[in-house]
């Protein structure tokens, strides 16, 4: 049986346009969206829009949701001293299991958030797998060569393992950290992963100047550069951070169809630099925006990401529907959910509704600049309501899931004392 969506404004983001009309869910699909859909009937639920808004889900496209362990944990260092003296230390301590525990809390505040779809970058990507499809958090895995832990052939198989399944929740990318965590055999061993299986590369690029001009003392090149002519993005992907780039830099991006991945809070709180996204914009580069981890950003909030962009640049040349795709359509494109980028027959049923009653008619503006997860009324992914009015539909209980992530922390803060 159906589920409808009636009684709803509707904003496909195909293009700016809001419209009243009604949507109707069957199975993960959307299989209608109009006024005349008695023909679906009867159906299994029918919710009430109320005249709030449906719209397609945020997409992060850069987290390390595992990290919620070390929220907190130090302020107002640089990044290498926060990743190499705080974090590092503490994730010598992970076992598989604990990501698994961890991601979920970070999993409560994406749907409460209206956050359908997250791009993970962390270790042991299986056990985010299991948490993801336990939780139904649409989910994409970037897989990291490890000469003592991950081979070439283990990468070529997890992307086959994971993508190669009729319509899979969960996928799989190949990357890694950063050029400068990298050494040549892992720059070597992901190349020819790559070329196996035919994925795009994704990383780390250009956090800070200081990261720019050590890679040009050891290579000749900028980061982006140098992965480029190492040929990493022979099958496209795209770069976290970028906040340093050169000309050259972003005519690759822009010649290649890469995506770069912005993310202003972990930017501002780690005084790494802003991107210039007017003039990436202006390039005519693809732009989504990520939240990074919790660890280097206080939230886990596409509103607050999509605001501090708005803050850093301004409207004189991205206009407020172009910072909306930024958190939709674009972060889609740039994890290849090219069925969960626009409201549209035959797309995945990710949708989330916002209460916009205290707005007036100009929506598409006081969302992007006065919007804040408290608008949040109800997130659906895969077909699937997670969120709605305050209440989670998760196998686990909040108590149990934050319970399980704290007993986690109290363990590595404990060993890190020994």
């Amino acid at each position: 049986m159906a589920l409808l969506f009636k009684n709803a404004r509707i904003l496909t983001m195909r293009d700016d346009k809001i419209f009243e009309g009604n949507i109707v869910v069957k199975g993960n699909r959307i299989v209608y969206i109009g006024n005349d859909y008695q023909g679906y009937a009867p159906f299994e639920r029918e919710i009430d829009c109320h005249k709030n808004l449906l719209m397609p889900g945020f997409k992060n496209p850069h987290a390390h949701s595992g990290m919620v362990f070390v929220r907190d944990l130090v302020r107002n260092v640089s990044l290498q001293e926060w990743l190499f003296k705080y974090i590092f230390p503490r994730e010598d301590h992970l076992i598989p299991e604990d990501i698994y525990h961890l991601n979920k809390v970070a999993y409560l505040e994406y749907v409460s958030g209206g956050i359908t779809a997250v791009f993970e970058h962390y270790f042991f990507p299986d056990y985010s797998a299991k948490a993801a499809e336990e939780c139904g958090m649409r989910t994409l895995l970037l897989g990291t060569y490890d000469s003592k832990k991950t081979s070439v052939a283990k990468l070529v198989d997890n992307v086959h393992r994971y993508n190669d399944r009729e319509d899979p929740l969960v996928r799989y990318l190949i990357g890694f950290h950063a050029e400068y965590t990298s050494d040549l055999e892992m720059l070597d061993k992901t190349k020819e992963a790559i070329d196996l299986a035919k994925t795009p590369f994704f990383t780390h690029i250009s956090e800070t100047q200081k990261e720019v001009d050590e890679c040009v003392q050891r290579h000749g090149y900028t980061p982006a550069e140098f992965l480029y002519r190492k040929g990493l993005f022979a099958y496209g992907g795209g770069g976290y951070h970028c906040s340093h780039f050169t000309d050259e830099e972003v005519k690759i991006f822009k010649e290649n169809n890469l995506t770069i991945v912005s993310c202003p809070g972990s930017n501002k709180q780690l005084a790494s630099g802003d991107a210039p996204l007017n003039k990436y914009f202006k390039e005519g580069v693809r732009i989504a925006l990520g939240t990074d981890g919790p660890a280097s950003n206080e939230k886990l909030d596409m509103f607050y990401e999509m605001q501090l962009a708005v803050s850093n640049n301004g409207f004189d040349t991205i206009s407020p529907f172009e910072y909306l795709k930024m958190i939709t359509v674009n972060g889609a494109i740039a994890m290849g959910m090219n069925d969960s980028d626009v409201l549209d027959i035959g797309k995945h049923a990710d949708i989330i509704m916002l209460d916009i009653s205290k707005y007036d008619d100009d929506i598409i503006p006081n969302i992007v600049n006065k919007g804040s997860v408290n608008d949040v009324k109800l997130t659906m992914i895969n077909g699937k309501v997670l969120y709605e009015n305050g209440k989670y539909f998760f196998k686990e209980s909040v108590e149990e899931i934050n319970k399980k992530a704290q007993d986690v922390k109290n363990r590595i803060e404990a060993e890190m004392k020994k």
